[in-house]
């Protein structure tokens, strides 16, 4: 349940309900805005009575959330989470650009990428150190190696950088690097691996799960922010459907129901969605059409020669070209880039 405080409710009016809910064993999130703060209240599920607080002083209203997702939902929180990476804002008016191979894969592949998505307008770079892949026998990442040329690129362009962590075992190391969490579609419901970055202080991007709802996705979502971590981004990158044309479904769909069910940011993955770098740019610019806070796209200067993912990776004059329309499309839905 959430407490709507009265407005100009004291600080002990608020220490008063965060006390009587511990006091039952149940812990709170507070959310404070200019005008109310919000209580929310969670636990294992026990039934708590709202006369527990109703009659406290401060108390304006007592609201039970419905959806099983608490901290995520808009009724918690009700105005966008806005979260600030190295001066970079995801989730505002601004759309964010994420732009990057899919695997580092050596110093020269990887500055040349950075520079080049920095001068298209791009905000933030990504690649990947360590990546899940379905084959043993495929390119696995450079691992710390590539953390540490990630690390330089940043130095270079000053963008901020996403990586993928697969467990909680590198939860340590990739956080000494890296400016955003990337948890991958497949590691969506590694719950363990959840919690490890919730109790870090470091913004996470949850992708959703190959074959996952909306729901399931932002539970998911869920133990990260109910490990005491609030800067969560989601994104959406394609679903598999019986459709076998494109490498996964986009759910256009999920874009805008996520930005009325959640007050977290919402990216596209219009790479993955596809698997085809000439719909990449037609499924980003409906990403951004259907409300999405920015984008995450696969760039690399010689995608045939990729070791992960070439074919849904473009090349940087085109992602150029991509963020140009962007730029133009973006005033058409209140955004700007």
């Amino acid at each position: 349940m959430i407490i709507v405080m009265k407005h100009g409710a004291s600080a002990a009016d608020i220490s008063g309900v965060v006390s009587q809910a511990e006091r039952v064993g149940y812990r709170t999130h507070l959310s404070q805005g200019t005008e109310r703060t919000i209580i929310g209240i969670v636990g294992d599920g026990r039934p708590l009575e709202s006369h527990h607080f109703e009659m406290l002083p401060g108390v304006e209203q007592v609201v039970r959330i419905l959806q099983p997702f608490k901290l995520a939902s808009r009724d918690f929180h009700p105005l966008n989470t806005l979260i600030d990476v190295r001066g970079v804002c995801i989730g505002g008016e601004k759309l964010v650009i994420i732009a990057g191979p899919c695997a580092v894969e050596s110093r020269s592949q990887i500055l040349e990428t950075a520079q080049a998505v920095k001068e298209a307008g791009a905000t933030v770079l990504r690649g990947g150190a360590y990546k899940p892949r379905s084959s043993p026998y495929t390119f696995q990442g450079l691992g710390e190696e590539g953390l540490e040329l990630l690390a330089e690129a940043r130095e270079l362009t000053g963008l901020p950088i996403i990586t993928e962590v697969m467990s909680p075992e590198a939860v340590p190391v990739v956080g000494r690097y890296a400016d955003i969490f990337q948890i991958g579609a497949r590691n969506m419901q590694n719950y363990a691996l959840l919690q490890a970055v919730g109790q870090t202080r470091i913004p996470v991007m949850v992708k959703r799960g190959m074959m996952n709802t909306v729901q399931e996705w932002l539970m998911s979502a869920e133990y990260v922010l109910n490990g005491g971590n609030y800067e969560v981004m989601l994104c959406e990158r394609g679903i598999r459907t019986f459709e076998t044309a494109t490498r996964n479904t986009l759910d256009i769909n999920a874009i805008p129901l996520l930005k009325q069910w959640t007050h977290l940011p919402v990216l596209g993955d219009p790479s993955h969605a596809t698997g085809k770098w000439d719909l990449v740019a037609p499924t980003a610019r409906a990403c951004i059409a259907a409300g999405a806070d920015g984008l995450i796209i696969e760039v690399h200067p010689d995608p045939a020669a990729a070791l992960s993912d070439g074919a849904q990776s473009l090349k940087p004059e085109r992602f150029a070209d991509l963020v140009r329309d962007i730029r133009r499309l973006a005033p058409a839905v209140g955004r700007t880039l």
